[in-house]
């Protein structure tokens, strides 16, 4: 009896020293160890803007894409879980993101007007956010640890990002667009068009799936949706083309002559006149806005990671 006595004072012990130091809801970290992640993502980052699309009226979101002019994005991250089915991250990216209307079909439809425009741009995109993972599924989860798990999680946050817009000129170069002022940003002429901020504020939100096969690594794919606040990052937006002479007076020479040439592109009248006047520029109704498909991969940090739940002893 008295041996009996002696084994269950620290099984006594052990348990109430788990209870406070795990979640009891299939926590497979321990309070010290396991509660940090580190990984990187790869994949296709799409911009959803004026520029190029499909055929018909330009619409928004995923109808409009160019996937021949895609680019890779690149990403880092850092996650802390304080508790199995709540994370935190924070993430830094790297991308790129181009528009041309020379990738709209040609079928006679309304995106015979784009083609008619004929701009394109192209930007890097240099990404910094915060953001909330949740993981809905841990409470069902029948097992510790995290070998073999699945979990999918939605994600949401806020970041800062830096975008520069730049044109293809006639001779193949790429010139940036925003010091050029193309929409007369800042012009007395048009003083409801102002110039924009090249580093901005942006919401995210996405979801994902995660598979855990180790007990410290794991491999996911994620989807991640910018709202932007901004209709410049293709430097398109305004209805209407503004009159050129005011690249002469407010732009260097040589910049004037190359605003002239990159402002409007489309075709010209018989008589050998642009017909910008009426013709559309872009669309200021809808903002810019871009996404991303990450496969990711990650680690638990710690020399313990993800280690099992602590469980008393049983006696027999």
């Amino acid at each position: 009896m008295r041996t009996i006595v002696l084994l269950v004072r620290p099984a006594v012990l052990t348990c109430l020293f788990a209870f406070f130091s795990f979640n009891s809801q299939s926590q497979s970290i321990s309070f010290q160890n396991g509660k940090y992640e580190l990984g990187l993502g790869l994949g296709p980052m799409f911009f959803l803007g004026d520029l190029g699309g499909s055929e018909g009226k330009g619409k928004t979101f995923i109808k409009d894409l160019d996937l021949p002019l895609t680019k890779l994005n690149k990403g880092l991250f850092l996650n802390y879980y304080p508790v199995e089915w709540l994370g935190f991250r924070l993430a830094a990216n790297l991308g790129m993101v181009e528009g041309d209307d020379k990738q709209a079909p040609n079928k006679g439809g309304a995106e015979r007007f784009r083609l008619q425009r004929n701009l394109n741009f192209r930007s890097k995109i240099s990404e910094a956010y915060l953001a909330t993972e949740i993981y809905p599924t841990v409470f069902l989860e029948k097992y510790d640890g995290l070998a073999g798990k699945l979990r999918p999680y939605g994600v949401a946050g806020i970041g800062i990002y830096h975008f520069d817009p730049e044109a293809k000129d006639n001779n193949g170069e790429w010139i940036k667009t925003a010091p050029l002022r193309l929409e007369g940003q800042g012009m007395a002429e048009y003083p409801d068009i102002q110039p924009y901020k090249l580093t901005q504020m942006n919401l995210l939100m996405g979801f994902g799936l995660k598979y855990y096969f180790s007990e410290n690594k794991y491999i996911g794919l994620e989807v991640l949706h910018r709202k932007l606040f901004t209709d410049y990052v293709d430097d398109v937006s305004s209805k209407k083309y503004i009159d050129p002479i005011n690249y002469d007076r407010y732009l260097t020479p040589e910049n004037a002559v190359i605003a002239r040439r990159l402002a409007y592109r489309g075709p010209t009248l018989a008589q050998g006149r642009p017909y910008h006047r009426v013709q559309q520029r872009g669309d200021p109704t809808e903002n810019d806005a871009f996404f991303s498909t990450l496969v990711r991969m990650g680690w638990r940090l710690g020399q313990n990671s993800a280690m099992r739940q602590l469980k008393c002893p049983v006696f027999y």
